[in-house]
């Protein structure tokens, strides 16, 4: 009869054990599901980027072309910038917390003896001498562990609009360094162009005054205006080679890693309204879905804090082995009494209170800076599109046609030096100014990007 007391004794602490294990690892029936499932297809950010060693296209040797096209550094930015790599890279470490949350706390199994100083030697003839194990479970009051596994889930749910957020501002930050790239790259090409035609303007400018037929102040001038040149390619060439570092650098590559030229491209077809970029904006923005996602979870850390007035609960069993007695068992019930609420519980809810009314007042200022970002930027593409449509079709083609008529008349003589020079000052920097529209256009569409969650640049 004792050795069966013994046996049920231990299967009864097994299945205490069993059943807090079992408890632990099951979702409470009211709880959301695990966070790989808690955003729709509709609402889910990107897929993280692959790792680079399973991908090959994303090392230098996709860059050995003659050209280099954006779609090209954009893939290669998603899969090798370590700001990317990083932000998911927490987002699993948040999503990881999302389980430890739910569970229960851990059991705890101790055991003793009470008798000889020898381990476990109890002392013969002694009912008070035994040898003991103690199993124990605490439980939370109802309820509070399905809180704090949606607590778990909101921070989670924000971490991967974070990623996301990141994600997105690489992506722009490559699509900016690279309209950079292309427009320093077109103002070199046109600047060194307009340079070897002025210095033909410099020797037609010299040859006519040794023959008598000009002044040695068109010489000068024209000499000026080929230092003043050799300045601009100055400027550009050192915005050119910061413009290649920053783009290397978004690739994770070497800064001083050789660029190919940049491939021209086609100006985005922008005819979006101010309103549905609004609307883009307040559904897609993920500083927004991070912020409304933070204010879910401050209004379930309320309710948490709420439910510390309830107590929490543990059981224990007990068994105890006497020496020719027979071996005794107990169960106890344990609960703790929030008596010091004034100093805890209630200055927990007055924290997850004002911690509430900030979250809310951050999304409120989000929402704010979201409009006035896309107000901004619409502003300024459509003032971009507009200089670089009357440059294109209207200033250049004029301007071009005006330079070709004073040359014509300057070497007939009809035109003085300093007419034809300003004619041809205006055509370089029309000529310039319109790829600086271009650039501006594409970098204002860009900057949408990321607010909007749809490629407007293409």
């Amino acid at each position: 009869m004792n050795k069966l007391l013994k046996r049920w004794s231990w299967a009864a602490a097994a299945v205490i054990v069993a059943c807090a294990a079992a408890a632990s690892a099951q979702t409470a029936p009211d709880a959301p599901a695990p966070h790989v499932q808690a955003l729709s297809s509709a609402t889910r950010p990107a897929t993280p980027p692959a790792d680079p060693e399973q991908n090959p296209a994303a090392h230098g040797k996709a860059l050995q072309g003659p050209e280099v096209t954006l779609p090209e550094l954009v893939e290669i930015a998603l899969a090798r910038n370590p700001a990317i790599k990083s932000a998911y890279e927490h987002f699993e470490a948040q999503r990881a917390r999302v389980p430890q949350a739910r569970s229960l706390p851990d059991p705890m199994i101790s055991g003793g003896w009470m008798g000889n100083i020898t381990p476990f030697s109890v002392q013969q003839g002694d009912p008070s001498s035994y040898r003991g194990l103690i199993v124990s479970q605490a439980f939370p009051f109802p309820g509070k562990r399905r809180l704090r596994g949606q607590i778990a889930d909101r921070q989670a749910q924000a971490a991967e609009w974070r990623a996301e957020g990141t994600r997105r501002q690489i992506v722009t930050e490559v699509k900016i360094a690279y309209y950079n790239y292309f427009y320093d790259t077109k103002a070199i090409a046109i600047t060194q162009k307009n340079k070897n035609l002025l210095e033909k303007l410099e020797d037609i400018a010299e040859t006519r005054y040794r023959v008598g037929k000009g002044i040695e102040q068109d010489v000068l001038q024209a000499q000026v205006e080929v230092a003043r040149i050799d300045q601009k390619l100055i400027i550009l060439d050192q915005q050119k080679a910061t413009a290649e570092a920053r783009l290397n650098t978004l690739l994770y590559r070497d800064p001083d890693s050789p660029l190919p030229p940049p491939a021209p491209f086609t100006p985005a077809h922008f005819d979006s309204s101010l309103q549905s970029l609004y609307s883009l904006a307040h559904a897609n923005d993920p500083q927004l879905e991070q912020d409304r996602r933070i204010v879910e979870d401050t209004q379930d850390t309320v309710k948490l804090a709420q439910k510390s007035y309830q107590p929490n609960f543990d059981v224990a069993y007990s068994y105890e082995q006497r020496p020719d007695m027979p071996s005794m068992n107990g169960v106890m019930v344990g609960v703790n009494i929030p008596i010091f609420f004034r100093s805890k519980q209630r200055e927990s809810v007055i924290e997850a209170s004002h911690n509430l009314i900030g979250a809310n007042r951050d999304l409120d200022e989000r929402w704010t800076t979201v409009n006035y970002q896309i107000k901004q930027e619409y502003l300024a593409a459509k003032a971009a599109q507009k200089l670089m449509n009357l440059y294109r079709e209207a200033i250049v083609p004029q301007s071009t046609l005006a330079l070709e008529s004073a040359m014509s008349s300057y070497e007939v003589g009809k035109v003085d030096f300093l007419s034809m020079l300003d004619n041809f000052v205006f055509v370089l920097n029309y000529e310039v100014d319109y790829y600086q529209e271009l650039s501006d256009f594409q970098t204002a569409l860009a900057r949408m990007e990321p607010l909007v969650g749809t490629d407007l640049t293409e």
